[in-house]
């Protein structure tokens, strides 16, 4: 590696004229250097053309790259730029088109831990809220080097940048979601919970709510996986977005009490709520305005599995008047799916269809 940054020379040209790596380079004229070093640094280029560039450094063997000097940051640096790019939708749904999506998913089996925790990061952005995409990717087979690097990535932070990817790309996606259910999913997703990493098991908590909203039988799955013990430990959590989330999944599990998916006799869920009462109680007034929605979900919780009125209802502590500093939509986006609409998805959901419970041996 110069010093100077990576010899791009010539990458360009060499991918589009040797695309299945077995030619050997041969020597750039000045013409096709000066050509692609504008190509490189220009700011002219169109994002497509772009694109396009990058998907052909993307296709290219390790060895030429390291001959050029091409440094993992310098990879890293490129990743970020397509992800720039295609943050925009059509662009998104352009990459396969062009050429970049396999090779951007062939880059979650690369060698190094940086680029494969980037290729996810990219590929979150490519199919987030995007059901083409989201397509694109199932059929290009994406699905499996992301379960893969999820479940078994001996890097936490790969692991944690896939499972954001599959979040996103099974969201909204009746065809994801039960490849992750097949594939034993839910497994991956217990092990991240009993990670000791926060961000690893905010993600996972984050789509186990989903999935639980999405289908409530899969809430028989979380139970006999022991997810209720788990999520009833994660929501003493010392940190405040994990315990909100576990508490979700933990409303979630009460949706129907016939299946009876979360005891409510168990003396440590009791426990559990009465020790976050007096916390809560305990809070300052500022502590107290943040933790809005862990108030109003220890709040219903007590209601839904005692009965009774909580103790924090009875101090008043459920609804402050710092809440209403919010705006009403975002406390409406932000608290309704859990809390408001929970009481109504009960109902409708008594009827569905039970979902086949096709569970494969526990991750290893």
């Amino acid at each position: 590696m110069a010093n100077n940054g990576p010899s791009w020379d010539g990458l360009l040209k060499w991918s589009l004229s040797h695309s299945d790596g077995a030619s050997p380079s041969r020597p750039l004229s000045e013409e096709d250097r000066q050509w692609f070093m504008e190509a490189m640094q220009g700011h002219t280029i169109d994002s497509i053309s772009r694109m396009k560039q990058i998907s052909q450094i993307m296709k290219m063997p390790d060895h030429l790259l390291d001959s050029q000097g091409v440094t993992t940051d310098d990879l890293e640096g490129m990743l970020d730029e397509l992800q720039e790019h295609v943050e925009s939708i059509d662009l998104a749904n352009d990459l396969h088109p062009i050429g970049g999506l396999v090779p951007l998913l062939s880059y979650l089996k690369n060698s190094n831990a940086k680029i494969r925790a980037k290729a996810a990061d990219v590929l979150t952005t490519v199919v987030q809220n995007n059901p083409r995409s989201q397509q694109l990717v199932m059929e290009a087979n994406g699905f499996e080097p992301l379960l893969t690097n999820f479940t078994t990535d001996p890097d936490v932070r790969v692991r944690t940048k896939a499972l954001g990817a599959l979040s996103s790309l099974i969201r909204h996606n009746q065809q994801g979601i039960t490849a992750f259910r097949l594939a034993n999913g839910y497994a991956g997703l217990r092990d991240a919970l009993v990670s000791d990493t926060v961000r690893f098991q905010r993600k996972a908590l984050n789509l186990i709510h989903y999935l639980l909203q999405e289908s409530n039988s899969d809430c028989r799955i979380v139970r006999d996986l022991g997810f209720p013990r788990i999520m009833i430990h994660l929501a003493s959590n010392q940190d405040l977005e994990v315990r909100e989330f576990a508490l979700r999944g933990l409303l979630e599990l009460t949706r129907e009490e016939s299946e009876r998916n979360l005891d409510r006799a168990d003396v440590n869920l009791r426990q559990l709520l009465e020790e976050r009462t007096r916390r809560i109680i305990a809070m300052s007034d500022e502590d107290l305005c943040a933790a809005r929605e862990e108030r109003e979900l220890v709040d219903i919780l007590w209601t839904v599995c005692y009965d009774e009125p909580s103790l924090l209802r009875a101090r008043g502590l459920v609804y402050l008047p710092c809440d209403d500093e919010m705006a009403p939509d975002v406390v409406r986006d932000r608290f309704e799916p859990p809390l408001r609409a929970w009481a109504a998805r009960r109902d409708d959901e008594m009827n569905e269809p039970p979902v086949p419970l096709l569970l494969g041996p526990p991750a290893q």
